[in-house]
């Protein structure tokens, strides 16, 4: 075998041997290429809700207008609302409020503030607009900590109004019945 020859098959080993390490060394050597997803904001889900632009109305029309109070409950409380205000709260509000909406919900124990009691007086004897905005805009506490989160991303301006609806009958229903006196 002459000098040349041994001197192509020393250079394909090294060569071989050079791919081989750099493909194991392909997660501990990382460069970085610039990528327009990396120096643009991110978000993770509810954190930092937007509001709505100013002078802008949803494709759904506006919910309600700020600095105007309380809505007023467009939505007759007829037993279709009723039952979708059901539905959606056995699916969006039954963790923290509970099942009888006492606020003893699974995961109501596990956080800082106790959930609120829906069938209670302080909630039933609020108007029906605030208790809407409450749902939509959430309960944020002091030092940044959320006591609610908004929930006007993930329900439409008619599944809160039936959740408001739903939230009225709950009073009903936790009310004791009374013994009939002899």
């Amino acid at each position: 075998m002459s000098f040349y020859q041994r001197l192509v098959v020393v250079i394909a080993f090294a060569a071989l041997l050079l791919g081989v390490l750099t493909l194991f060394s392909y997660d501990i050597v990382k460069i970085d290429w610039i990528s327009f997803m990396e120096i643009q904001p991110s978000f993770k889900a509810m954190e930092n809700p937007l509001p709505v632009a100013a002078r802008s109305i949803p494709i759904e029309g506006a919910a309600y207008i700020p600095g105007q109070g309380a809505p007023v409950n467009p939505v007759k409380s007829d037993p279709t609302s009723v039952e979708r205000g059901r539905v959606l709260y056995s699916v969006t509000c039954i963790q923290c409020h509970g099942a009888k909406a006492d606020g003893n919900g699974i995961i109501g124990g596990a956080l800082v503030f106790q959930p609120a009691n829906l069938t209670g007086d302080v909630v039933q004897n609020k108007p029906d607009g605030s208790l809407f905005l409450t749902i939509s805009n959430g309960i944020q506490g002091t030092g940044g900590q959320i006591h609610m989160p908004a929930l006007n991303e993930n329900l439409t301006v008619r599944d809160r109004w039936d959740l408001v609806n739903y939230i009225r009958t709950l009073k009903a229903a936790a009310a004791p019945t009374p013994t009939p006196q002899p």
